[in-house]
């Protein structure tokens, strides 16, 4: 019955999942160098609807489960195929990181191994007194053309060999003294080279995007490293164009970060204060079932406006995150269990409902009235002291207990009634008429118990249904019957007695 519902309410997100997981899949056929960013995002999107929908899914079934009068014990979510599909194209990509990041680690570590060869010849032609000069000049362009060829190296070696790299540049070039028209020549191509980078760099400022600004100017360092120098009276003027227009990046992505650390610190405070609210619902002083559905409303009012806080600091993320789950699974732990008690309790109510209910079943068929009638009447006030039984029982039950009691009352003055015939028959009118008073007066008090035991159960009954209005209304009318019905009998007495003793009598009965 619960999986029915739940899955009521779950199509969009169904959609929404399954969308996730066809981009998912198609990041996966992309660079996985260059998907980082909208993978996280694909999953951080993904499980929040996932664990939205099991909370949902939960909350309809524990909600199903209180209507029904049922236990929700052990409750398992159905497996999610999309989730299952997610984690696998998860655990894929992962894969193919790690696979990238060996394959890259490798790479980097021949490149490092060739470009400290490439270090060592430049650094024998630099420091070689004697060259051949337009030999070493060629060779010097090669390596650098070579160099240019190679990818990135093991991040803590970058630096110190690109230094030696620009160091021995220099130092060959100083030391071959090269002819000006040839040294100019490369000065003028590699300040053409580092002129472009300045402007692109320069560009930047209009990307919005600043994340990926920052990742272009990276790339950017990275192609400056790689272009040798440039006249000396032009190198440090050139210099600081492209390192203002990076300062101008770097204050953006600064100022970009910084903001949103201030959002994950709001984000903490207000999660912060959600946790406060939940922590001031003292299970311990939940009472009744209503008062568990007002905090229910509370905690479940805490849970929609969580989902909609975006992530914490990340040193406090996990954190506060897992206090959150544990306080609502307590709330949600105690509610069962309050539920569970409480139904054990109606249970046992009906049980001893029932009990009275065959005792009055067994009155029914006892010719011994007296007996019987106080036996009924001590049940009546028993009934009285059982507490509550499950709603969907109770107006059904308390039908059958009272209807019960009706007929063993019926019964009796039916058979009351006849006995009164059988003896009228058998005596002669004298007689009959000083029998008659006792049997009247014998007639009048069982009325009048009658009539107290009918307005007694009127007083405790509690139902509130249609059904129940109905039981009283019929109870009424029946109870101005048997009082018309004592008012005729009182007359009958009245007219036997014809004394003022006898109707003083017949008086001193009414008031008791």
């Amino acid at each position: 019955m619960y999986r029915t519902f739940v899955r009521l309410i779950k199509p969009t997100m169904e959609n929404e999942k399954q969308t996730l997981v066809e981009q998912m899949r198609s990041l996966l056929e992309q660079d996985v160098n260059e998907v980082k960013e909208q993978v996280e995002q694909l999953k951080s999107q993904f499980y929040r609807i996932y664990h939205r929908e099991l909370e949902e899914a939960k909350a309809a079934a524990e909600k199903a489960a209180q209507e029904a009068g049922e236990e929700l014990d052990g409750w398992m979510p159905d497996v999610d195929s999309l989730e299952q599909e997610m984690r696998e194209l998860l655990n894929a990509y992962k894969q193919k990181r790690q696979e990238l990041a060996r394959k890259q680690e490798e790479e980097m570590a021949q490149n490092l191994l060739r470009k400290e060869n490439i270090l060592s010849q430049m650094k024998q032609m630099a420091e070689s007194e004697t060259a051949d000069v337009m030999g070493n000049v060629q060779k010097m362009r090669e390596l650098q053309a070579e160099w240019k060829t190679i990818g990135p190296v093991p991040a803590p070696k970058a630096q110190e060999i690109w230094k030696l790299y620009q160091q021995y540049q220099e130092q060959f070039y100083d030391l071959v003294k090269i002819n000006i028209e040839l040294r100019d020549l490369d000065f003028k191509k590699n300040l053409e080279m580092k002129t472009l980078l300045c402007e692109a760099a320069e560009k930047l400022d209009s990307n919005e995007n600043i994340v990926e600004a920052n990742r272009a100017l990276q790339q950017l360092h990275e192609e400056w490293a790689e272009i040798g120098p440039v006249a000396r009276e032009l190198r440090e003027e050139l210099w600081n164009r492209f390192k203002a227009a990076s300062a101008v990046i770097n204050k953006k992505h600064q100022a970009y970060f910084d903001e949103l650390h201030k959002k994950e610190e709001e984000n903490l405070e207000k999660k912060q204060a959600l946790l406060e609210q939940l922590r001031n619902i003292d299970l311990e002083q939940i009472k009744s079932p209503r008062q568990w559905d007002e905090a229910q409303e509370k905690v479940q009012t805490v849970q929609t406006e969580w989902r909609t806080i975006g992530f914490a600091p990340k040193k406090m993320n996990q954190t506060i995150y897992e206090e959150y789950r544990a306080l609502t699974n307590a709330f949600f732990k105690a509610r069962t269990a309050f539920f569970r008690e409480l139904r054990e309790s109606m249970n046992a109510n009906m049980k001893a409902k029932r009990a009275l209910i065959d005792k009055v079943k067994e009155a029914l068929s006892s010719d011994e009235w007296q007996n019987m009638t106080n036996t009924i009447i001590a049940l009546q006030k028993e009934w009285k002291t059982i507490g509550a039984v499950p709603r969907k029982y109770s107006d059904e039950m308390w039908q059958e207990f009272t209807t019960l009691c009706d007929e063993f009352f019926n019964k009796k003055r039916e058979t009351d009634r006849q006995n009164r015939n059988e003896r009228r028959n058998s005596r002669d009118e004298r007689t009959m008429q000083s029998g008659d008073r006792n049997r009247l007066l014998k007639l009048y008090d069982n009325l009048t118990q009658e009539i107290k035991t009918a307005e007694n159960n009127i007083l405790f009954f509690t139902g509130k249904s249609k059904t129940a209005n109905l039981l009283v209304d019929n109870m009424q009318k029946k109870i101005e019957t048997l009082k018309k019905q004592l008012k005729e009998l009182e007359q009958r007495i009245n007219d036997l007695d014809n004394s003022d003793k006898a109707d003083n009598t017949v008086a001193d009965k009414k008031e008791e």
